[in-house]
């Protein structure tokens, strides 16, 4: 589907937070009723996170902070030395391999001749866990994706106006919402069924709308969505 020039760009203002008030609700509505809007916005998300990896971390110098403070005016306090931990872990990997080199040469220390080799089951990569800062007018809130139980923790709800709820809707890649629950006003755990659970994934959106007391009747939101987030894997 062909995107014009100022759906792009609404989508790329969005992306990278660059309009606020009325127009970023409004933006934020037209994320959960057009699909491909929706999937605009995820394509320049992506896009700009691939930008972070042209930067290569760097560590910053011991002195920085004593800088920084002489600059301000401030008193520079004394600095805790780091222990060189890096250096540590070194020294006890080596110091394990000789240990093995010398249990293996040893009489008696090896297997028994003829002895089939002992081959260790393979460890089970282990699936990330999902975060995502799910944030709009107000104040962000985060969530959490536990891969291993599927749980949902959202740390609290954005307020709502009296007699209303929050809502909670996950977005993938075919720009379709679909409900994952009710937030309290402090944090809520959310024991997500399979059918929700594979849609939690690296991309997809978050997004909170006012509903009802018992949310959405009709399966999509109906009230004004006030915050929204991707997930990513850490």
């Amino acid at each position: 589907m062909a995107i014009d020039e100022d759906t792009d760009m609404a989508a790329a203002e969005l992306a990278l937070g660059l309009i606020e008030g009325e127009e970023r609700a409004a933006a934020l509505r037209r994320v959960l009723a057009d699909p491909g809007f929706a999937a605009e916005v995820e394509r320049w998300r992506q896009w700009l996170a691939q930008l972070f990896d042209l930067w290569p971390e760097v560590e910053p110098p011991a002195e920085l902070i004593d800088r920084i403070d002489a600059s301000l005016g401030g008193v520079a306090m004394p600095r805790v030395r780091r222990f060189p931990w890096p250096l540590l872990a070194i020294a006890s990997s080596a110091l394990a391999a000789c240990l093995l080199v010398i249990v293996a040469l040893r009489p008696g220390g090896g297997p028994p001749p003829g002895s089939p080799p002992i081959e260790a089951p393979a460890p089970e990569a282990a699936q990330p866990t999902l975060v995502a800062a799910i944030g709009g007018e107000g104040a962000a809130v985060a969530a959490s994706f536990d891969p291993g139980d599927g749980s949902l923790r959202v740390t609290a709800a954005p307020k709502v106006p009296a007699g209303r709820a929050a809502q909670l809707w996950v977005i993938g890649g075919d720009g379709v919402p679909h409900a994952l629950g009710l937030l309290a006003r402090d944090a809520t755990l959310l024991a997500l069924p399979q059918a929700d659970r594979v849609r939690i994934a690296a991309g997809a959106t978050l997004a909170i709308s006012v509903e009802p007391p018992g949310g959405s009747p009709t399966g999509k939101p109906t009230g004004p969505v006030i915050a929204t987030g991707a997930l990513a894997a850490v």
